[in-house]
């Protein structure tokens, strides 16, 4: 699981391009920062970026970008990324991958927010809007998205893995109360789209606010209550309840992103997948917030 599989860098994109783009061979190439896990970005010039999965298990991502980011994109009230050409296996790199029109802003971080409410009602107007999107023929739950959107029971042995990993280090108790309530709301309503990777590093803000949400990587038709999980990793108290009031979920659909939200802070807390040292809230933190928000559920 290391994104480091293929050796990618400035040097190989500059020979993709020139190969593949050779009108876009001229301009500058830098690393954009912060890097994802999925994919690796660069800056190309001034108005694109070139994007290239990092593994094999993120190549699915790429034809499914290109085939739906253009329809999507006239119908959101934000921008997101717009694929500009779709780059072949070559120069030693063994897969598809892809350029994108640039887009400006700085990644969500609590610093750059101004409001945290108007923000939380901008998002929620977002996802609402996407998830009203006719679905026809979009992307079910599957290896492409690491089935974002589809049971939570796909993560049951992982998740029961991570809370017998932290007995005497949390409340387990609590915890698994939360897990198997969010087991128990079975998604039964007809699929919509969702984002999949709703993520301080996947929204930009420019001067305070909201201004476009990017990485559809793990996109696709189903159950929404994936993209809840920034209720309790980056809102509290006044920004989550504007998140909710706006777009509206019914109680289990809150309990399963309250699920969601629980199984990745777990796996990560007991150590399978990685630092989460850059996140609003450490992977503690994120747990004590959703068994709270469960205790004072009705």
């Amino acid at each position: 699981m290391h994104t480091n599989e293929v050796d990618i860098d400035v040097a190989l994109v500059q020979r993709l391009l020139a190969a593949q783009f050779p009108h876009w061979a001229d301009l500058p190439v830098t690393p954009a920062a912060p890097q994802g896990w999925d994919n690796r970005t660069f800056r190309l010039g001034e108005r694109m970026t070139v994007r290239l999965p990092s593994a094999e298990r993120y190549v699915a991502q790429v034809e499914k970008e290109h085939r739906w980011l253009p329809q999507l994109a006239p119908q959101l009230p934000l921008p997101i990324p717009l694929p500009l050409g779709r780059g072949v296996p070559a120069e030693d790199y063994p897969w598809p991958w892809s350029v994108y029109r640039w887009i400006e802003g700085e990644t969500a971080t609590i610093g750059r927010i101004g409001d945290l409410v108007e923000f939380a009602t901008t998002l929620a107007d977002f996802l609402a809007t996407l998830q009203h999107i006719d679905p026809t023929g979009g992307p079910p739950p599957g290896p492409h998205n690491f089935f974002r959107g589809g049971s939570l029971t796909v993560y049951d042995s992982e998740t029961r893995q991570a809370l017998a990993a932290l007995d005497g280090k949390i409340d387990t108790l609590a915890a698994r109360a939360v897990w198997e309530s969010a087991l128990d709301a079975a998604w039964h309503g007809p699929p919509v789209w969702f984002h999949g990777d709703i993520a301080w590093g996947n929204l930009l803000v420019e001067e305070g606010r909201l201004s476009a949400v990017i990485d559809f990587g793990a996109s696709g038709v189903g159950d929404p209550s994936c993209d809840l999980a920034i209720s309790w990793i980056l809102f509290g108290g006044k920004s989550r309840e504007a998140f909710r009031a706006v777009l509206q979920p019914d109680d289990a659909t809150w309990a399963r992103g309250r699920g969601w939200t629980l199984w990745k802070a777990l796996i990560t807390l007991a150590g399978s997948a990685g630092s989460c040292s850059q996140e609003p809230r450490e992977p503690r933190q994120v747990i004590d917030e959703v068994l709270a928000d469960y205790d004072c559920s009705p």
